[in-house]
């Protein structure tokens, strides 16, 4: 049986098969899908829930000075944690988290980094392979420099 998204790739590809789009705004395909009879809208969020993804994502937004660098630094951190079968994600705050806590945040968010790393690595062999007359594209993964630069140029005011 095909999962929600599998279902959600097919709309697409049909979508772009019957108007021949390359280019998808998935608004667009959401009509479609809606126009057709092959999705439904699904019931709204909560104002409990909505409200709780608002302050996840000013959790996020939160910013403060280091004293010492005047660099900016993400304040608020999430650390995932089981509860029964189910997993969430708790928040700290950098300037108040244990060693320990805060590692598993950073370490979790390297992994993510390391995902995405491999998926752009495998997506650009693929297009590499498949124009093999063209030049082929060569992301660099080596970060330091890129990071070592971002980190001094002046921020605008």
């Amino acid at each position: 049986m095909a999962t929600k998204h599998q279902l959600m790739q097919r709309i697409i590809r049909r979508y772009k098969d019957e108007t021949g789009e390359s280019e998808v705004d998935m608004k667009e395909v959401v009509k479609f899908a809606i126009e057709r009879n092959l999705w439904k809208l699904p019931p709204p969020t909560s104002p409990f829930d909505k409200l709780a993804k608002d302050f996840t994502q000013a959790a996020r937004e939160e910013y403060r000075k280091d004293a010492k660098t005047g660099q900016e630094y993400r304040v608020n951190h999430a650390i995932p944690v089981r509860h029964g079968l189910t997993q969430l994600h708790l928040w700290i705050d950098i300037d108040e988290a244990p060693r320990h806590r805060i590692l598993i945040s950073l370490m979790n968010r390297r992994e993510q980094m390391v995902g995405d790393g491999l998926q752009l690595t495998i997506d650009a062999e693929h297009w590499n392979n498949i124009h093999p007359k063209e030049d082929p594209i060569e992301i660099p993964l080596d970060l330091t420099d890129d990071v070592e630069w971002k980190k001094n140029t002046p921020k605008a005011s």
